[in-house]
């Protein structure tokens, strides 16, 4: 599949894109006086190489993006994004990724072990793998110490493999790059691609690096004037054929969540020895379906192998045995069929060959009545437990 140029995207594509970020401008420019003031923020955050020839970054006219993810700074989604970025020449880019895939690890951090952050060669940006999870590296980079700037104006993170929709937010290490964001008020986009397992990896990656370049174009101008979005990031979800998209499509968030299923496999075979960190997400699923029938069969042809620990008892004095059993599980994500047929949700948009744009929110408000059930729970459960105190008998 050919890579779609700048100048060759679907007209529809175009024409959808321009519906959906309509207004934009003109409620950033409304703002009046509290424009100019994050405008003048953002001024403040911007950097630019040093004249001096010390090699340090001083104030500049760009606005600062940070690009991470959860696949790893290896990965094709995020190599490919960045070097279009550098191409555009539109930000100070700033990279700072895990340096194994941690695809899966949602919003988890590495407290309170040590991360360490080694500097990655990338023509036109500023580049660190760390040795952390995806809300490590945003926290890390708004930190102030590892990078001249604690604030940029937008997050992207991405582009990864697989899914974020539904459910499969809270699981995201990608979408949790991009939260953490959110969560220190910066502007933040999630960018997934649903790629199956028969479906060309880097191809896909190049064709659904050109059809979001408009979106993130739009964005990074937005979040530099403070006129994007306010109290939610974007989670967008492509289509394993961008190229054949029909454009873009505001969604809400679906109920749909991955089904865990968890695999017996050999005793005698460590789970991390016969799966790469890289490899694509049909690949990995492959080979858990052969590990776990070869597994089947070892189970069947034999009994668990038993580990014997020998423990030392100070107390009398000699060596006790103590048999302990140790299992190995692997686990799947299974696709769990759901029967909702309302296209406005964002999983059924990419099914029908739409790009998802979802808006997460951090703010979750329960209603009046969820607050009064839990209030009379609790108090029916304290006043339970005060009279079951009271009844109790003193000996």
């Amino acid at each position: 599949m050919t890579p779609m140029k700048k100048n060759q995207l679907p007209p529809a594509l175009i024409a959808n894109l321009q519906g959906v970020l309509a207004g934009r401008k003109e409620s950033g420019s409304s703002n009046g006086d509290g424009e100019e003031k994050e405008t003048v923020s953002n001024e403040e955050m911007r950097v630019s190489p040093s004249d001096d020839g010390s090699g340090l970054l001083q104030p500049g006219s760009k606005p600062i993006v940070l690009v991470t993810n959860g696949d790893g700074i290896e990965s094709p989604g995020i190599v490919l994004l960045v070097e279009a970025l550098v191409r555009e020449d539109l930000c100070d880019l700033f990279v700072c990724a895990p340096e194994s895939d941690k695809s899966s690890s949602g919003h988890s951090v590495s407290f309170p072990e040590t991360v360490a952050a080694s500097s990655v060669e990338i023509n036109g940006a500023v580049a660190f793998a760390v040795s952390g999870t995806p809300a490590d590296c945003v926290s890390l980079a708004f930190s102030g110490t590892l990078f001249p700037w604690s604030k940029p104006a937008l997050v992207i993170s991405g582009i990864n493999k697989g899914t974020s929709c539904g459910r499969h937010i809270f699981y995201s290490g990608a979408v949790a790059g991009a939260r953490e964001a959110l969560m220190s008020g910066i502007p933040a986009l999630s960018i997934s691609l649903n790629l199956r397992k028969d479906e060309n990896q880097e191809s896909n990656f190049k064709d659904a690096v050109d059809v979001c370049l408009p979106l993130i174009r739009a964005a990074i101008r937005d979040a530099d004037k403070g006129a994007f979005l306010k109290g939610c990031l974007l989670n967008i979800e492509i289509p394993g054929s961008p190229s054949t998209s029909k454009g873009f499509k505001v969604t809400r968030e679906s109920l749909q969540r991955p089904v865990l299923s968890w695999q017996a496999v050999s005793a005698n075979r460590h789970p991390g020895q016969y799966m790469s960190m890289h490899q694509s997400l049909g690949v990995q699923l492959a080979q858990l379906s052969r590990d776990a029938s070869a597994a089947g069969a070892a189970r069947r042809a034999s009994t668990q192998k038993k580990i014997v620990e020998v423990e030392s008892v100070a107390a009398a004095g000699k060596p006790e045995q103590r048999e302990t059993i140790k299992k190995f599980f692997r686990l799947e994500f299974l696709q769990k069929e759901l029967e909702d047929l309302d296209d406005e949700l964002d999983f059924r948009a990419v099914e029908n060959g739409y790009i998802a744009v979802t808006p997460v929110h951090m703010n979750v408000h329960f209603e009046p009545e969820i607050q009064a059930f839990t209030s009379d729970w609790l108090s029916s459960a304290l006043s339970e437990h005060g009279e079951a105190s009271s009844g109790q008998k003193e000996y």
